[in-house]
């Protein structure tokens, strides 16, 4: 992804990122899927009817995951 910032990444972008940080679905619930890693602390979240993801999300995700903008965007590539 050629753009330097954390909106308009839709739902399989944002999964193919996660897969890439090493996280793992655990499961789905009420319109949420829920992301894990062995060294976090809590899952990650988001809504699955809301395409492409708020970069508010995105952004609160990556604090909970320990990676910088810089690095969550070269995931995306």
């Amino acid at each position: 992804m050629s753009t330097k910032h954390l909106h308009n990444i839709s739902l399989a972008e944002y999964r193919n990122a996660l897969r890439k940080l090493g996280c793992n679905l655990v499961g789905t619930a009420g319109g949420h899927e829920k992301w894990t890693r062995k060294d976090l602390s809590r899952p990650i979240i988001f809504q699955t009817h809301i395409d492409p993801i708020p970069e508010r999300i995105i952004a609160s995700n990556n604090r909970t995951l320990g990676v910088s903008k810089k690095e969550f965007l070269e995931a995306l590539n």
